[in-house]
């Protein structure tokens, strides 16, 4: 029987025709690698742009690292009217481990922030090491670091360390679900929730979805491959670098989840919702008909991506509304 991709939403389809490649990130190897960064680099907004959001005040820190490790890079956008207690959105960005900034994306999530809350949600973005330079768990252990010093610090820029949510698309999604894993096994860190877009769960992406677009939409099979080559570096993935190969899913904090139908990621992300309800957790799952990988920051203007963005910010508001609380 023939595997064949299902059909891409035509809002989606027309702009990714007249993007091409790189753009579509289809069929990137360690050789085009610099490719899709600059790709994404072109996609990503400067400090200034980002700035100049008079929503929020925006400054960049630098968070020690442990035991004398050096330090990560992170940037914090503070509602402009808040005067404390704000929910804290722990924000990694996307670009398969090995591309993409900080930067990357933020605006869209501060949209999302400033719906949040009576004032806001406060927003730290994690400026992560990237592989192959830095493969795992250098991702991994810098959105750790960030996360606990949140924690620690969360009054100090104007958040509430009761209600911290860990937030990413793609890779993002990819560490924060990796460092809520952490903080489940650990309890160091209280986690109020997961909000994972498109997340990149699995290193052996053997689902039906991933041969399905082979060579289709964006982030096909041979490009997640080169990225999972990248940040694996030849040793076995642990639940902390591939949250999907984690045996129990139970304790997690209320997760929501989206995907679009034609994207590498479907099946690997409805398995772990479904994984989430058999260990008697909190999941909200949206699976987008037509969708692509990354199609709401490729066609922000899409009739999906603004029902995407809306069914996001009515979990959020549940979620720090104490809807989305354990019992």
């Amino acid at each position: 029987m023939s595997i064949t991709a299902p059909p891409i939403d035509p809002e989606l389809s027309a702009a990714l025709a007249r993007a091409g490649r790189p753009a579509v990130a289809v069929g990137m190897t360690a050789a085009t690698l610099h490719d899709q960064r600059a790709v994404l680099e072109a996609m990503t907004p400067s400090f200034d742009d980002v700035a100049a959001d008079t929503r929020f005040r925006l400054t960049r820190r630098t968070v020690p690292g442990p035991q004398g490790a050096a330090g990560v890079d992170v940037l914090v956008a503070t509602p402009a009217g808040a005067t404390g207690g704000c929910p804290v959105l722990v924000t990694t960005h996307g670009g398969g481990l090995v591309a993409g900034s900080g930067l990357l994306g933020l605006p869209g999530v501060l949209d999302l922030a400033a719906s949040i809350g009576a004032a806001g949600a406060v927003v730290v973005s994690v400026d992560y090491r990237l592989a192959p330079e830095h493969p795992f768990p250098a991702a991994h252990d810098d959105t750790w670091t960030a996360l606990t010093w949140v924690a620690g610090h969360a009054e100090e820029i104007g958040g509430d360390p009761r209600s911290l949510v860990l937030y990413g698309g793609s890779a993002g999604a990819n560490l924060a679900a990796g460092v809520a894993l952490r903080a489940r096994d650990t309890g160091e860190v209280a986690v109020r929730g997961q909000l994972l877009l498109y997340p990149m769960l699995d290193d052996r992406a053997a689902g039906v979805s991933a041969a399905q677009m082979h060579g289709h939409g964006v982030w096909d099979d041979v490009t997640n491959r080169t990225a999972w080559d990248a940040v694996l570096a030849g040793r076995p993935a642990t639940p902390y670098a591939a949250p999907a190969r984690a045996v129990d899913l139970a304790g997690l904090p209320p997760t929501y989840l989206e995907v679009g139908s034609a994207e590498t990621f479907r099946d690997e992300t409805v398995d772990w919702a479904c994984r989430i309800w058999a260990a008697g957790g909190d999941a909200e799952l949206h699976v987008w008909p037509g969708a692509v990988h990354g199609f709401d920051l490729f066609v922000p203007g899409s009739t999906v991506a603004g029902r995407a963005r809306a069914a996001r910010r009515d979990w959020l508001r549940r979620l720090v509304d104490g809807a989305g609380e354990r019992d």
